[in-house]
């Protein structure tokens, strides 16, 4: 007996032999090796808290799929953790970790045949890497949100991991004493799940939802609180119907669906990484859609609603008690399209129907926003005419513009010494370049440079133009993150000289170099290259075969 299911291959061959012995080993019955066949996609991982609970989930999911009628298959991908991951060759193996978990979801799903994929999805680069796979595969895929993480107290006051990041920048100024950094690094993380603020994990927790990947009301969600594992189950339930419809994420991953999730990242204020993460989707699901042009379109009128850490004082658990995404896409339903599906094939409006927003909570209404600035500016110009992000949303007052002499580093380490020694005057503009996708390669960690500039009391007098990787638990100063083209793929930052004069202005979303033709002409015919050495394997593949960070810095042909 065979079926729709492609999992089901023609009795006789020796595929189908070959598979039914070894699925015959596994216990599987004659009625079992014809039902559908789902992977259960666990980026799971004992190096770091962020994954360290979700083989419990992975064995709910796998239940749950049983009784619903269909057959589990546990896959496991690599996982990476931004605080374990980026010790090595200075954060550049991150983001091609993201990349990689794709590949390995290909090898596993698509080498076997299977029918559709529940994906457990909780730190950084997991939920981008596990909506590319399901783009690319065009397979029914469900994301189950891996939830954060309980934080602490350190002298009386709430203590989280952003807290430690941004006070580990403050050792070299004596602000404050390792021991000290030490005692709340001991104290900051009270359970698994991820970074408990609006950095780049629960903005990409929502933007699966508002994508339509998540199920309506799973983002955020404590880590293996009730909710979490009660959503774990459903989404287990809903995939086996899913897969009986045949719908796929390419009949709904269009222009209205990703629109939709670019407003709930701008109004939240969310991480900058989230951008080139859906433009990757996008990428991946073979849409013309531009994911940049939408989010520097929309961030002109899109207000601020709900100002969680590091945007403001509010909580990631606030912000859940709020009703988290469906209560923010609810607030958004004037400005979003509506007609936008999700996996389970239900249109926008009809999941928003009939609910309401609970009341006192952090998520502002659209006419009584927290701030009517915007939260990202996407700025263009001679300098960098790919483009270049800088977040600002939040409360705090923020600086606009800058205009200053260049003051040029090529390494993390290097432009945390000049600062550590005094060799940063303020007005200047720290360029870190050579630390992109290609000369990174996959984007060396910066973050530590602007919260040493914090830590020194220069966040405000001195801007930053970065191609390396920020957390999404930055939003401090003048900083232009994302910046493309990079030096180490022709982009105008290789031709900069230390001393050249550089101008920001986040008013006219504009970055500028002032230098003549004639000066770059005669640059360009210097020997200048850039990019870190590393030795032959993961990241010198990456480097040769990535696509620019403003196409989404997937690996895929151009």
């Amino acid at each position: 007996m065979t079926s729709t299911f492609r999992s089901n291959l023609k009795p006789g061959t020796t595929l189908w032999a070959g598979r039914r012995a070894q699925w015959r080993a596994l216990g599987l019955s004659d009625a079992d090796q014809v039902k559908p066949k789902i992977a259960v996609v666990n980026s799971s991982s004992k190096l770091s808290s962020c994954f360290s609970h979700l083989d419990d989930v992975a064995r709910v999911v796998c239940d749950a799929i049983r009784e619903a009628g269909a057959i589990p298959f546990e896959v496991r991908t690599a996982a990476s953790s931004d605080f374990i991951t980026s010790a090595g060759c200075g954060g550049s193996y991150i983001l091609p970790t993201r990349d990689l978990i794709v590949a390995d979801i290909e090898a596993a799903v698509e080498g076997a045949l299977l029918d559709g994929m529940v994906c457990l999805s909780s730190c950084d680069k997991t939920t981008p890497a596990h909506m590319m796979a399901a783009a690319r595969l065009n397979l029914p895929t469900l994301i189950v949100i891996g939830g954060y993480q309980k934080t602490g107290h350190y002298k009386g006051e709430e203590v989280d991991i952003e807290e430690v990041f941004l006070k580990a920048g403050y050792i070299d100024s004596g602000s404050i004493t390792v021991q000290e950094l030490g005692e709340m690094a001991d104290q900051a993380v009270q359970g698994p799940g991820v970074c408990a603020g609006m950095g780049t994990a629960n903005t990409m927790h929502i933007a699966a939802e508002a994508l339509g990947f998540a199920l309506p009301g799973s983002a955020p969600v404590a880590a293996l609180s009730a909710p979490m594992m009660d959503n774990a189950r459903e989404a287990a339930r809903r995939i086996v119907d899913i897969v009986r419809s045949g719908f796929k994420p390419r009949d709904w991953l269009d222009e209205g669906a990703f629109r939709n999730a670019a407003c709930a990242v701008l109004s939240v204020s969310g991480s900058i990484n989230a951008v080139k993460h859906l433009q990757a989707v996008a990428k991946e699901a073979e849409t013309d859609v531009d994911v940049y042009r939408l989010f520097e379109e929309l961030s002109q009128t899109l207000p601020l609603l709900s100002a969680v850490r590091p945007n403001g004082t509010g909580t990631i658990a606030q912000f859940e008690a709020s009703g988290g995404a469906r209560a923010l896409l609810k607030r958004l339903e004037p400005v979003l399209d509506l007609n936008a599906r999700n996996a389970v094939g239900a249109r926008l409006a009809d999941t928003l129907a009939g609910y309401d927003v609970p009341a006192g909570g952090i998520i502002h209404p659209l006419d009584k926003p927290v701030s009517s600035n915007p939260s990202l500016v996407f700025v263009r110009g001679s300098l960098l005419p790919g483009s270049g992000i800088a977040r600002i949303g939040g409360t705090a007052k923020r600086r606009m513009t800058f205009s200053g002499p260049a003051v040029i580093c090529h390494t993390r380490d290097e432009a945390l010494a000049r600062i550590r020694d005094g060799r940063i005057e303020r007005g200047s503009v720290l360029v870190l370049r050579g630390l992109g996708v290609k000369g990174g390669p996959g984007m060396a960690m910066t973050s530590a440079v602007v919260f040493a500039l914090d830590g020194f009391n220069l966040i405000d007098d001195v801007a930053v133009i970065t191609e390396g990787q920020l957390s999404g638990l930055v939003n401090k100063g003048l900083v232009v993150g994302e910046a493309s083209p990079e030096a180490a793929d022709g982009g105008a930052l290789g031709l900069l000289n230390d001393g050249d004069l550089i101008t920001i202005d986040l008013h006219t979303r504009t970055v500028n170099h002032h230098l003549d033709d004639a000066v770059l002409d005669a640059r360009r015919a210097e020997q200048r290259s850039y990019g870190v050495a590393v030795r032959p394997g993961l990241l010198t593949l990456y480097r040769a075969n990535v696509r620019p960070v403003h196409e989404g810095a997937t690996l895929l042909p151009p």
